[in-house]
């Protein structure tokens, strides 16, 4: 009876040294994987991969990663990165877009019937296509109508694509450039605005326009012209552009880098500010 209990002490006490020489092996493992992943890590956010190392770090922790193939995890890790800069750079550009409704989006415009929008015009433009092809757009309609709402989304939609925007309301790009002209930054300030690949002039010919006003805007449409594109949101008409402008011979360089081949909107119906008072009248 005392070999028996004598050897099942044994067979235990061996059970029990197998075990922790497996905990042993297993914790230095782990400790041998975490001094391998920190400089990885460390390299990482060196070469300012930052989301790829955070990636990395948290893929550690859970097991299911690990039964992943390489090439999926790395595909992880990449997307993560990409994803990341993406949403870095498109922040970037709306903050330096500095459109006057940040959060407009093609996916969020309407289209009631009495606002007589083309869904099928507004999806094509939504693939910048006319940014590819340096075209411009033109919207017009009374007030209300929503035509800040849609110059911003289609540059927000840019940005999304990857392109760089500038939204101005004409009288304060009037305002910036007469200020440039005075403090001798006049030529840095047209090429900043050439530079962009869309450029929304809001509310146009809301006020008369003076002559060195005259000479600035066809100075920025000229830059522009089969280079880059423009979009001018208006309650005057295209066809109204040329009597705006007065001067014939400015006139009609303006109106033709600004009008010919452009796409148009005219967005009808009530004004949008007041849904409850549009629906009294």
């Amino acid at each position: 009876m005392p070999d028996i209990i004598n050897v099942r002490y044994a067979d235990i006490t061996n059970h029990q040294q197998h075990d922790v020489r497996t905990a042993d092996i297993n914790h230095l493992t782990q400790d041998r994987t975490i001094m391998l992943r920190e400089p990885t890590t460390e390299k990482l956010k060196a070469m300012r991969l930052d989301a790829m190392a955070t990636t990395w770090s948290e893929q550690a922790g859970k097991p299911d990663v690990h039964k992943l193939a390489f090439d999926e995890r790395f595909g992880m890790l990449v997307d993560a990165e990409w994803l990341h800069r993406e949403n870095k750079r498109l922040a970037t550009a709306l903050r330096e877009a500095k459109l006057r409704l940040a959060s407009a989006c093609i996916e969020n415009i309407d289209y009631p019937a009495s606002r007589e929008l083309d869904r099928a015009q507004v999806h094509q433009l939504a693939s910048c296509r006319w940014v590819v092809e340096h075209q411009n757009v033109l919207i017009t309609g009374a007030t209300g109508t929503g035509k800040t709402y849609v110059a911003c989304a289609f540059a927000q939609q840019a940005c999304r694509k990857g392109y760089r925007a500038i939204y101005r309301r004409a009288a304060r790009l009037f305002s910036e450039l007469a200020l440039a002209r005075a403090d001798g930054t006049y030529a840095r300030l047209l090429a900043k605005i050439a530079r962009a690949d869309v450029l929304v002039i809001d509310d146009f010919a809301m006020t008369p326009i003076t002559d060195s006003e005259r000479r600035d805007l066809f100075e920025v449409l000229d830059d522009r012209h089969d280079t880059r594109s423009t979009i001018i949101s208006s309650q005057v008409p295209p066809k109204r552009f040329y009597d705006y402008i007065q001067e014939s011979t400015h006139a009609d360089a303006i109106c033709d880098r600004l009008i010919h081949g452009a796409h148009r909107l005219v967005l009808k119906g009530p004004s949008r500010r007041d849904p409850k008072e549009a629906a009294e009248k």
